[in-house]
């Protein structure tokens, strides 16, 4: 199986320079590119004068992290493609445990490795961690990262299971695949573009899993802090696109109703915390979710009516109430499976 490790790029030469040699140095058996989102920093010169085994694509436009990879994925040609974050450190033998996982469970269409923190390498990162899931109410988080509680990876993880979403920080996807869900939704921008994405593949019956047997490191918010207001807008009105495009028609208004109420909760936790930037930011994301609603909805597609599409029921509840900080806190009357 031929393996494109396709790396987006948007002024990033220090961290071209800082983490591509060793993406190059581990991933035998993988074609790196590096697909330029129209820098106006030296990165594409950079690349051309110190790594000429690497493809360079460049892009018209900075259409972010969806648009940058439906326009550069066009050039690629190999049969899995891993799209990586260009502050991600690989490690050495990285790419086998995947092979083996497309190769033993066929049915894989979308896959990503153990993400652990390039800061304290001893936990796990926040985009990612091992593995992604959603509750009833469409709020995501991951196995070893419940919000900004994120565990130690003592190896609790070193599984191959299904999951819900893999993250965009380092996700693999067969071509095959990606092409027939005809890529990521530009609408999106930027944040949770692979949630939904994952999501479309869930309908139309397509297995997504983790291998806890492979391991990358991830700087995260190298391109936009987590606590940015932009990302809180993103976060938010994109997970509403996700439920509006994704889910039954008779759960998407009761959800959409719930969310209006819970988000609002979290707007007011926010003005409580003297954060009022991010606030305005889910009041901007519901707007703009309000304006959009026609478009997005006319976006729905197949919808898989008996897919169980949650791990709880509400994360929120868990985490805030009772109190649950770690993933196998969640007690089986809250787990849903997927």
């Amino acid at each position: 199986m031929q393996i494109a490790i396709v790396i987006l790029n948007w002024n990033g030469r220090k961290l071209l320079e800082q983490f591509l040699p060793t993406v190059l140095a581990c991933s035998e058996g993988g074609h790196v590119y590096v697909a330029d989102n129209a820098s106006d920093d030296d990165s594409v010169s950079y690349l051309r004068a110190h790594f000429p085994e690497v493809t360079i694509i460049q892009n018209d436009v900075n259409g972010g992290f969806a648009r940058g990879y439906n326009e550069a994925l066009h050039h690629v040609k190999e049969e899995l493609w891993c799209l990586l974050n260009s502050d991600v450190e690989v490690t050495p033998g990285w790419l086998a445990p995947v092979k083996k996982l497309f190769t033993e469970m066929p049915d894989t269409a979308i896959a990503q490795p153990k993400i652990l923190d390039y800061k304290k390498k001893s936990h796990f990162e926040y985009a990612g961690a091992a593995g992604g899931f959603i509750d009833r109410l469409g709020y995501p988080f991951c196995r070893g990262r419940i919000f900004q509680s994120l565990e130690e990876d003592k190896q609790q993880y070193n599984d191959v299971r299904e999951i819900f979403w893999a993250t965009g920080a380092c996700l693999f996807i067969k071509a095959s695949v990606y092409r027939e869900l005809k890529g990521f939704d530009e609408d999106y921008f930027a944040h949770q573009e692979e949630i939904d994405l994952c999501w479309r593949a869930h309908n139309k019956g397509y297995k997504i899993r983790y291998t806890g047997h492979s391991s990358v490191y991830h700087v995260g918010g190298a391109t936009l802090d987590s606590m940015n207001p932009k990302k809180t807008f993103f976060n938010f009105r994109n997970s509403l696109y996700s439920i509006t495009k994704n889910l039954p028609k008779r759960k998407v208004f009761p959800l959409l109703i719930a969310r209006l109420i819970l988000d609002g909760v979290a707007g007011l936790h926010f003005l409580f915390q003297g954060k009022p930037k991010h606030f305005i930011a889910i009041i901007r994301s519901h707007l703009s979710y309000y304006k959009n609603f026609i478009r997005i909805f006319s976006k729905r597609d197949e919808i898989n009516k008996d897919f169980k599409y949650f791990n709880c029921t509400s994360i929120v509840w868990s985490y805030f109430v009772y109190k649950k900080k770690l993933f196998n806190q969640i007690t089986d009357d809250e787990k849903a499976g997927i």
